[in-house]
C-alpha cells in the first residue's frame, strides 16, 4: 500500500513531516512495503481557507491512506469521501510515522480533530493555535 506524507522538504524517508495537510509544499508518497518515495509538489499551496482540494494534487496516484500533522475539516471530508484514510501524527519523519502506522498507534482523523483555524480568533498564536501543530492533534481540536 502507498501512503502519501505532507512533508516539509524532500529528504526520502527523513522528510519531516508538515503540521498541515493543505499548506505543505509536498506531498510524500511512500510504498510501505519496501520505503521506496517520491515527493509530488502541492500545486494547490496557496488556497484560501476551507478551499484545499487535496484530491486535485494527488489525482491518479495510488494511495491508500494519508497520515497528515493537521487537516481542515474541508481536505478531511473530501479525502474520506473518497475512500481514504486520514491518520494523525505528532510530527516525526516520513519513517517514523510509517513506523507508528504499521505499529497501530497513530489515530484516524475524524471531524473533531480537524483544524477550524489558522492562528486566528481564540485559540492562541502559532500557525495553528497551541500544541504541537495547534490543532489538538491525536487529542481533538485545540480549544474545543
Amino acid at each position: 500500500m502507498n501512503v502519501c506524507v505532507p512533508v516539509l522538504e524532500d529528504k526520502g524517508l527523513q522528510s519531516p513531516l508538515s503540521p498541515h495537510f493543505g499548506s505543505a509544499p509536498l506531498f510524500m508518497v511512500v510504498d510501505a512495503a519496501t520505503g521506496s518515495t517520491r515527493a509530488i509538489q502541492n500545486r494547490n499551496l496557496h488556497h484560501q481557507h476551507g478551499m484545499c482540494q487535496p484530491l486535485l494534487a494527488l489525482q491518479g496516484e495510488d494511495i491508500g491512506a494519508l497520515v497528515v500533522g493537521g487537516i481542515g475539516m474541508g481536505a478531511l471530508s473530501r479525502l474520506q469521501a473518497a475512500g481514504l484514510r486520514v491518520f494523525i501524527a505528532d510530527g516525526g519523519t516520513v519513517e517514523e510515522v510509517l513506523q507508528a502506522m504499521k505499529a497501530g498507534t497513530l489515530p484516524e482523523a475524524t471531524p473533531a480533530m480537524a483544524c477550524s483555524h489558522h492562528g486566528q480568533g481564540p485559540h492562541g498564536p502559532g500557525p495553528h493555535g497551541p500544541g504541537p501543530h495547534g490543532c489538538g492533534g491525536p487529542r481533538g481540536n485545540a480549544g474545543s
